[in-house]
């Protein structure tokens, strides 16, 4: 089978692997659709590791996945089903592999029609959802979100949907804002041409946001939202940080005291929950994570994908690989 996996930081090789063979209880599953995270970047592919990590773990990084049963060994599944694959506790591999073996607790089932590549595209959206879940009630409330990628992106789109008075997205990156509006923000805001303080505080007549989303992962955007969410307001920590210990404005902690609710889908108990629900929202027309797609590119392709990716070329939001 056709396999990805890093030589070096910024540096793939394709190579042909084994098929792995699916244990009692498992599937074995032809991944069709891969799709690339911005953890993928930071935390592997972009990651200077010690020269003896190299070459490392077949398929990594790659945890955003979907395919057709081939084989099933479980009562769950069926052979020929479609599937969304989480490659976490006990896969063989990550997910930039043809072949993959998966026990079911880490498997969604998809519809029968329908684009996979849209479909995949309701993994890292049901991981938003249940940090959505976490925040209660929206109707008639702020929320600020840090950070316009896809996941930001995506808690736009729900935070939208569930009644937010205000909806405000923040990014560097102008066309990323063009997609917030896209995506239901009512304000979206480039922090390096506008006092976002001063906008937030004008929108919210001097309070601050209800809930602020931290969707980006740096020092900055975590401060960012404690400046911005309103006195005993709730702080959504989403963004995965690149350093174990990052700076905190203490005094700013202090006097706003919001309620900091750490939310990490994949650390669930059941971490496939949530997707579910978003791909049978999707199903229902509710919302649409596949409307986020922007480029895609064959497996052979995958150093050119996360290059793209990491250096946010061609207006990309998220690219999708057949394999």
């Amino acid at each position: 089978m056709k396999a990805a996996r890093l030589v070096g930081p910024r540096q793939f090789e394709i190579i042909d692997a084994e098929v792995p063979v699916p244990e009692e209880g498992q599937c074995l599953i032809k991944l069709e659709k891969i799709s690339v995270c911005g953890s993928d970047i930071r935390h592997e592919y972009s990651h200077l590791f010690p020269e003896d990590h190299y070459p490392g773990r077949l398929g990594v990084p790659g945890h955003e996945c979907a395919g057709v049963v081939v084989e099933s060994r479980c009562q769950e599944y069926r052979e020929g089903q479609r599937v969304i694959i989480y490659p976490g506790r006990g896969a063989n591999s990550g997910g930039l592999v043809e072949y993959i073996t998966s026990g079911p607790d880490l498997m969604c089932a998809l519809p029968d029609d329908g684009d996979m590549a849209e479909w995949v595209l309701c993994q890292p959206s049901g991981t938003v959802l249940y940090s959505v879940q976490q925040m209660g009630s929206l109707l008639g409330k702020d929320v600020v979100v840090v950070g316009q990628g896809v996941i930001g992106l995506s808690f736009t789109m729900l935070c939208a949907r569930l009644g937010a008075y205000r909806v405000i997205g923040i990014d560097p990156i102008n066309y990323r804002l063009e997609w917030s509006r896209k995506m239901g923000a009512t304000h979206a805001f480039n922090p390096d041409e506008v006092n976002v303080i001063e906008a937030i505080e004008e929108l919210t007549g001097g309070r601050g946001a209800d809930v602020v989303v931290e969707a980006a992962g740096y020092p900055d955007s975590f401060n960012t939202a404690l400046r911005l969410v309103a006195q005993f307001g709730k702080v959504m920590v989403f963004g995965i940080q690149g350093d174990e210990f990052i700076p905190v404005e203490h005094n700013l902690l202090m006097e706003r005291q919001p309620e900091l609710i750490p939310t990490t889908g994949g650390r669930l108990r059941e971490p496939m929950a949530p997707i579910r629900t978003m791909v049978d929202l999707k199903h229902r027309g509710w919302c649409n994570p596949g409307e986020m797609l922007t480029h895609r590119l064959p497996f052979e392709e995958v150093q050119r994908a996360f290059e793209m990716y990491e250096n946010q070329e061609d207006g990309i939001i998220k690219v999708v690989m057949t394999i």
